[in-house]
């Protein structure tokens, strides 16, 4: 307890300096002074300590499989993802992985008729195949069975409702109960990564699937499939972020909740959920699609660490269009390396007895299940989505999260953060337009690089006239701060121009001394609009760029004085 007060004062006494406290507030109130909420309502301490209770996770492979689904450690699926519609450069990619790493494959839309030339060559009776063929679904099962071999495994990727939330398009889930007659291959996949690239939080991703998965149940109970059965007929795909404590929460907690449903259905020893994490498709970048890299690895090592059976890792030129061989292999290695050198895959659970991980685990399950629960009082996953409750619900979470994107409140490396001005991407052929028409499709950058796209579309760049007060030394940090900003725009902050858009940068004092005269200075030479690197307000200054600042409506005000198309 004498630790914890220490900590306490020491953290109340930095507190104070930056004035979030004063000499009245006690150390006690240093948790909630320094505690953040996610979109969930979960409250993120600073500090977790033993009296932060969570219950018992049990043993892995064991009831309730909060630490993992299997007994012993064992290296997840590496599962690479093709969509290049050419089966020709299909099968040469799927060769390539195979021989260098992968241990399973994930089809997304290649043609039914295609897919005997993709796979020629492959082993089915040691790599699993996951299909992901949407509306085409039936016909492709139906291709892939036909296949010479024995002993195929993977998924035959069944998602109807997962297609109703992409597309808006009802689609019957009885398609379930056709693809269980015809094999022993598990038929549906409960992709809840349509939920997060529309916005959607954790909580909602996991709430949301578990009502898929619960649909997907009792129209394969009603096919004639025992509870038992029909559990093993489903995979749940999930999306692994660079949060990596989120991500790690967030697959235990899934495998926690999908138990007690199979708790219910009254077989919980075949509750052990089978996941699938994807690194996320919102938090990838067109911008300076390098840092990706960074994303990836860690969201690929929370998938790992959070127990997930197969994990897929997205080149980093996903954004840019259908990934060359070279971001394929570092995608595939990312993998390998965590799993061969770094030996993520010889503990099982290493997050668990984590106060932090415990606790988060915890309240996240509970956010979850009311997710669950709400669509199941709103008719099932089916109904919720097509009265709009799940779009309702998503849509709110978004506007809290793009408000944040544009604060910069979560700041995106490369784009709203320390953005490349002189960036030279990579270009790559297009990619197949996915499904649309439902929920909409977000990245957490696009805001930013749909301003930098209008920037560089400008024969000359757009450009403000820094106006600097003062030695080096009292306005450097001001200058580097707005430069940055106006950088996220593709906007250029330079003291040689011409822009009727002017930008003071300098100290407290010297602004309290002459920006007055010295807006009036600029308004003379034509500047119509004037910025101030601070706070004010100051006579004759226009708005202010400050920490915490709407840095996309800076953007956009700039875009719009200086004429930059939209």
């Amino acid at each position: 307890m004498s630790d914890l007060l220490d900590w306490q004062r020491l953290a109340l006494g930095v507190l104070r300096k930056s004035g979030r406290a004063d000499e009245d507030t006690p150390p006690e109130a240093v948790a909630d002074l320094l505690a953040t909420d996610t979109y969930d309502g979960v409250r993120i301490a600073p500090l977790y300590t033993a009296a932060d209770p969570a219950p018992p996770a049990g043993q892995p492979g064991h009831v309730p499989f909060v630490r993992g689904g299997h007994p012993a450690p064992r290296p997840w699926d590496v599962r690479q993802r093709h969509a290049d519609p050419d089966p020709k450069v299909t099968r040469a990619a799927v060769l390539a992985d195979l021989e260098n790493g992968a241990t399973s494959l994930w089809l997304a839309g290649i043609a039914p008729a295609d897919l005997a030339e993709a796979l020629d060559g492959v082993l089915l009776d040691l790599a699993g195949v996951v299909l992901d063929n949407g509306a085409d679904t039936l016909a492709a099962a139906r291709a892939f069975l036909a296949l010479p071999g024995a002993g195929k495994s993977g998924n035959l990727g069944a998602d109807p409702l997962g297609l109703t939330a992409r597309t808006g398009t009802v689609h019957d889930t009885s398609i379930l109960s056709e693809l269980s007659k015809m094999s022993g291959v598990p038929v549906a996949t409960v992709d809840a990564t349509v939920y997060h690239d529309a916005g959607g939080s954790d909580a909602q991703e996991l709430g949301y699937a578990t009502a898929t998965g619960l649909a997907y149940l009792r129209e394969l109970v009603g096919a004639g499939l025992s509870a038992g059965m029909a559990l093993q007929q489903l995979e749940f795909r999930f999306a692994a972020t660079a949060d990596q404590f989120a991500t790690i929460a967030k697959l235990r907690a899934a495998r926690r909740i999908w138990s007690r449903v199979a708790q219910v259905c009254e077989v919980p020893h075949l509750g052990a959920q089978r996941q699938h994490a994807v690194t996320s498709s919102a938090m990838m970048t067109a911008r300076d699609p390098w840092t990706n890299l960074l994303r990836t690895t860690i969201a690929c090592f929370a998938a790992g660490a959070g127990g997930a059976d197969a994990v897929t890792v997205q080149p980093f030129d996903a954004r840019l269009g259908l990934p060359d061989a070279f971001s394929r292999r570092i995608a595939r290695n990312t993998q390998s390396l965590l799993i061969e050198e770094s030996g993520a895959a010889r503990v099982l659970d290493p997050a668990g007895g984590s106060w932090y991980v415990e606790s988060l685990t915890d309240a996240l399950a509970h956010a979850a299940w009311d997710v669950f629960t709400e669509v199941e009082r709103a008719g099932g996953m089916a109904a919720a989505l097509r009265s709009g409750l799940v779009a309702d619900r998503i849509g709110t979470t978004w506007e809290r999260r793009h408000a944040d994107l544009a604060h910069r409140r979560q700041p995106i490396t490369g784009v709203s953060e320390f953005p490349d001005l002189a960036e030279r991407r990579p270009v790559r052929p297009s990619a197949p337009l996915p499904p649309s028409g439902g929920l909409p499709q977000h990245w957490y950058s696009q805001s930013f690089e749909l301003l930098r796209d209008a920037a560089d579309a400008r024969a000359d760049p757009p450009t403000v006239r820094l106006v600097a007060l003062g030695p080096t030394a009292a306005h450097s940090a001001r200058v580097s701060f707005a430069t940055n900003l106006f950088a996220a725009g593709g906007v250029r902050l330079t003291a040689d121009s011409t822009s009727p858009v002017a930008c003071i940068c300098g100290s407290d004092r010297s602004y309290a001394s002459g920006v007055a005269e010295l807006a009036a200075r600029l308004r003379a030479e034509g500047v119509t609009r004037i910025w101030l690197a601070g706070q004010g307000p100051y006579d004759g200054v226009d708005s202010y760029l400050y920490m915490g600042c709407d840095a996309l409506d800076v953007l956009r005000q700039t875009h719009l004085d200086l004429g930059v198309a939209q």
